[in-house]
């Protein structure tokens, strides 16, 4: 069984920064792509940033330069640095990570799973 713990939401006022942290627990074998996203109320959870095992990062176009990906592969965990936040930011953030766990390592299969979502609020 493997689980996804999002910590490090809040409120915040325009123009501070939070930090975000994922990790991942479980019988993991490997992770591959690591990834978070946001869903605004009303509207369709988004891609905010990936990271690749590699450390190799792709952003949305709404925060590039604004957050930053990073992850700790020693730990299992991935990190959201946001920056310059705006009330446009407001949304419950997602973590994900594609998987194999050892039951599955024979097989080279992967998996998504997802953390529970942490609330992230700007106020103007």
């Amino acid at each position: 069984q493997v689980q996804l713990v999002e910590s490090g939401g809040g409120l915040v006022q325009a123009g501070g920064s939070l930090r975000l942290s994922c990790t991942a627990s479980g019988s993991i074998f490997s992770i591959n792509v690591m990834a978070w996203y946001r869903q605004a109320p009303g509207k369709q959870r988004e891609l905010v940033a990936r990271i690749t095992s590699g450390s190799s990062p792709n952003y949305a176009e709404s925060v590039k330069g604004r957050f930053t990906i990073s992850r700790d592969n020693t730990k299992n965990t991935v990190y959201l640095q946001m920056n310059s936040l705006k009330p446009e930011d407001t949304a419950v953030y997602y973590c994900n990570a594609d998987l194999t766990t050892v039951q599955a390592k024979a097989m080279g299969a992967v998996f998504r799973h997802w953390g529970q979502g942490t609330q992230v609020t700007v106020s103007s």
